[in-house]
């Protein structure tokens, strides 16, 4: 593949003299130039991106552009969508962009694509469509009032996230709830609302073996018989593409996906059984489109006004050369509430790397650290630090111009809210002295939704799938492996049989004094 990766570039050195040279305060920006808002804002489908209040100016802008072109992101962009092994360290393509195209799209695909990309978007087609006639027999089946999704990670944050964005065009005769964690606190809480004669568990485990979700299934199952329920393949159904196992376990309706589709850019294959249960086909297909929408944004839009490639700039921007190390994730609405946890796998999981795709130790940082609350609870909580404190800590506002409910006045101060904190972070009151000043000058950027419906949370997420994609690619890494998580996951199968034996040979003197303590 040909690229550069971005400290190699002459675009590179240039951003960093910016960085020494240039000094950019907001305050003065504004005043001088009262375009700046149409100058550094850019529309995308059902998203509006208004960076203008971050660190930025035309120069540096048209710099961090020339970075994205000399680093060939525009190459390596073309490659995910030619189907390409993009995920060099593993082997694999990476398509999650294939599961959002529409039905006419995928069956063109057989024409127009490689015979790769054709046979993968045949199969999509029919699992979409299979899928999609199961959640709709669910909906409509007067028995089940409960379903529970059973996953980790991807399996769990997209659907669960999802659902909650789109809970307002949900059904309502049927409840969910999202069972992630080995804690079995979670799972012996939901026992505790549900029936095994009117629930549906959903297994989602590619591999059907990943522990958490496994442990959760069996104790799920255990219990289903315990209370005297009855026909596990009625009331168990599986997201996997382990049939054999899913039989074993007793289950014969299973829907599985690709290995060229990352946990965390799932909820568009299978894994998103759960959403589509719960809003139904038509609201699926639509969130669907917003994606692809955005898709054809991210791949057609030129590099000066594609917002997904405007936000990875950004980042690096801040992350390299002002060494600004977490990033605030602040949606105005409370059905975003898991979004920041969802952007927490999608950024850190995919690009807290340090190495390159070469294996070679990277020279610079890379993944900022995601965090956030809805916001109107975060004003309460941390914005004291994002105004006051010592480190500068760039924010991102999620603001959605009409609300999903009746009560106007609300929506008002809430919005009110959101463009008071961004001009207040800018602004700040430097004028004061002591406790109440306030440095102002810090950044932000605020992204505007018209409504939260299908489409645009659809197409709010490919945005920030997009945006991982271009960052990562820039500082050349591999954003779709996940070998940190492996180890873990190694060592914790050692620690449980430790658990059980009270064995601590090789153990350094804190785990195995820990362990002896949990044992005792």
């Amino acid at each position: 593949m040909n690229y550069q990766r971005c400290d190699q570039t002459p675009a590179w050195a240039e951003l960093a003299l910016l960085k020494q040279n240039h000094h950019v305060d907001l305050r003065q920006e504004f005043a001088q130039n009262p375009q700046r808002f149409t100058q550094f804002s850019w529309q995308a489908p059902h998203v509006l991106a208004d960076l203008s209040k971050n660190l930025i100016d035309a120069q540096i802008v048209q710099a961090l552009t020339r970075l994205a072109e000399q680093s060939g992101l525009v190459e390596q962009r073309a490659a995910m969508f030619r189907g390409e092994l993009v995920n060099q360290s593993e082997g694999r393509a990476v398509m999650h962009w294939l599961l959002r195209q529409p039905d006419a799209e995928l069956i063109k695909a057989k024409d127009a694509a490689t015979e790769f990309v054709a046979q993968e978007a045949a199969e999509v087609l029919q699992t979409r469509h299979a899928m999609l006639a199961y959640a709709e027999r669910i909906r409509q089946d007067q028995q089940i009032t409960d379903v529970v999704n059973i996953g980790i990670g991807g399996s769990d944050l997209g659907p669960q996230m999802a659902y909650l964005a789109l809970k307002n065009q949900a059904t309502r005769k049927i409840r969910f709830h999202f069972v992630s964690s080995v804690d079995g606190t979670e799972i012996s809480q939901v026992f505790t609302q549900i029936k095994p004669e009117t629930t549906l568990f959903l297994v989602a485990s590619k591999s059907f073996t990943t522990l958490e979700t496994m442990t959760n299934a069996r104790t799920a199952k255990a219990w289903f018989l315990a209370q005297g329920g009855r026909d596990v393949a009625r009331h168990f159904c599986a997201l996997t593409t382990n049939i054999r196992a899913a039989a074993d376990f007793g289950i014969t309706t299973t829907f599985g996906f690709k290995d060229w589709v990352g946990g965390r850019y799932s909820m568009w294959s299978a894994i998103g059984l759960p959403i589509a249960m719960a809003v139904g086909t038509d609201n699926f297909m639509k969130m669907l489109a917003g994606a692809h929408a955005m898709d054809q944004h991210f791949l057609n839009e030129p590099l000066a006004t594609n917002v997904p490639v405007q936000l990875a700039l950004l980042d690096i921007w801040y992350r390299n050369f002002h060494d600004f190390r977490s990033r605030s994730v602040a949606p105005y609405h409370s059905g975003l509430r898991r979004l920041q946890a969802y952007l927490q796998q999608l950024e850190m999981e995919s690009n807290g790397k340090q190495v390159d795709q070469h294996g070679q130790l990277l020279p610079f940082a890379t993944s900022p650290v995601i965090w956030g609350e809805p916001a109107a609870n975060g004003q309460h909580a941390y914005f004291q630090m994002l105004h006051q404190g010592t480190d500068v800590i760039p924010v991102e506002f999620i603001v959605v111009k009409a609300p999903n409910h009746g009560l106007a006045d609300h929506h008002t101060k809430l919005l009110a809210n959101a463009l008071a904190q961004s001009r207040a972070l800018m602004l700040g009151q430097a004028d004061e002295g002591g406790h109440r000043r306030l440095p102002g000058n810090r950044p932000s950027t605020t992204l505007l939704l018209d409504e939260l419906t299908p489409e645009s949370l659809g197409a709010l997420v490919a945005l920030q799938e997009h945006r991982v994609f271009a960052s990562g690619a820039l500082w050349g890494i591999n954003s779709f492996d996940q070998w940190g998580v492996e180890l873990g996951k190694v060592i914790a199968n050692d620690m449980e049989q430790r658990l059980h034996t009270g064995i601590t040979d090789g153990l350094d003197a804190s785990t195995a004094a820990l362990l002896h303590k949990l044992r005792g």
